[in-house]
């Protein structure tokens, strides 16, 4: 039986699609997405994007305004889809105790423990419609297939569809959902495990064997995501079918990005070489460079289901990278976090477009 390999590699599609120059996009962060690197990506051919996790619709509505007035080229929007097993309604007894365990880390940076909030999460719906009210070129999800009516109204509007998969059958469940592209997220990306038919810790598949098996899975495009920083991470994904790369640690070590000093200078050190999945920061499988928080909750157990315990520690992680303080920050990065050589988006797009197919003009192919 012949074996049926990956289908070739069609960039156009993407850029088609999106409106851009070249087939690079940005990883969209949750917390650290700036609007100056965002638009860096976007006025340098590729396509920028804006993580809202945690964005009430007034914020996103700015958000996109500032966007719109930093580069006129496409960008996207992010947005996690609920799952269903957020917790949102945890006793006042079980948030007391798990105030105390994270109670030294207040003290360390100087601030005050926090009372139970009214809710942990933004409201879902009102942030869907702001978005879809900023009409960005591309909106993007991730955690999930968005609704079918959701889908239909960004169409409506003339915004492309992305969703995000870590495994074949979630690619496969996204597409019969509509969307326009896939996301093919490898195990080796660095953030939030973004799986939603399985468990994270069942749905670890490395990028390029994801890339293969989705290209031969799904009709639409797919975008390659998770160790790739350098040329050979974009020439290797592209040769293996993805019609686009995303790109998140490399760009997130820039000097655009939100990141503050101290972060950027661990992801141009060694310390980069090491990463770990670790719930014990937001409560959701998620891959950083280890540091003592990460010790500490790991081997108290004592971590808050999501959104709980992202929303706990996102009280103190602002004030402990406002005082360069890594050891209690989120440091999140991919497994090629290493091979970071450049501070500049300007450099990392250009570093990774010369793994580009050359045409017989010698000028990179793209179309």
């Amino acid at each position: 039986m012949t074996p049926a390999y990956a289908t070739p590699a069609q960039p156009h599609r993407i850029t088609e699609l999106f409106g851009t120059d070249v087939p690079v996009v940005l990883g969209p962060f949750g917390g650290v997405s700036s609007v100056a690197l965002t638009a860096a990506v976007s006025d340098g051919g590729g396509l920028g994007s804006y993580g809202l996790y945690g964005y009430g619709a007034d914020a996103i509505r700015t958000t996109a305004a500032e966007l719109r007035k930093a580069t006129p080229k496409p960008f996207a929007l992010n947005l996690w889809v609920p799952t269903g097993d957020e917790i949102t309604d945890l006793p006042q007894k079980d948030f007391n105790n798990y105030v105390e365990t994270l109670r030294p880390y207040f003290d360390e940076v100087g601030l005050p423990v926090p009372a139970m909030p009214d809710r942990y999460l933004a409201d879902y719906d009102e942030q869907v419609e702001a978005t879809l009210e900023a009409a960005p070129a591309v909106v993007s999800f991730v955690f999930g297939v968005p609704a079918p009516d959701l889908v239909e109204d960004a169409h409506r509007r003339g915004i492309v569809v992305v969703g995000t998969a870590t495994t074949v059958a979630e690619a496969v469940a996204l597409e019969a959902g509509g969307v326009d592209a896939v996301v093919a997220s490898g195990m080796e990306s660095g953030g939030h495990r973004v799986s939603f038919l399985k468990p994270a810790e069942e749905s670890l598949i490395g990028t390029f064997a994801l890339v293969p098996l989705v290209r031969d899975a799904v009709g639409i495009p797919v975008i390659a995501a998770g160790g790739i920083a350098d040329r050979r991470g974009y020439a290797a994904a592209l040769a293996l079918g993805a019609d686009a790369v995303q790109v998140g640690s490399a760009f997130l070590a820039t000097r655009e990005s939100a990141a503050v000093p101290a972060y950027r200078a661990v992801l141009h050190s060694p310390a980069a070489s090491e990463t770990v999945l670790t719930r014990a920061l937001s409560g959701r499988l998620a891959r950083g460079i280890p540091n003592r928080i990460i010790a500490d909750l790991s081997a108290s157990g004592a971590i808050a289901p999501f959104p709980v315990q992202n929303w706990l520690t996102g009280r103190f992680r602002p004030q402990a990278a406002a005082q360069g303080n890594t050891e209690l920050m989120s440091l999140w990065a991919g497994q090629a976090a290493s091979l970071i050589r450049h501070d500049t988006a300007a450099d990392v797009l250009a570093e990774l477009l010369a793994g580009s197919p050359v045409s017989a003009e010698g000028a990179p192919n793209h179309r």
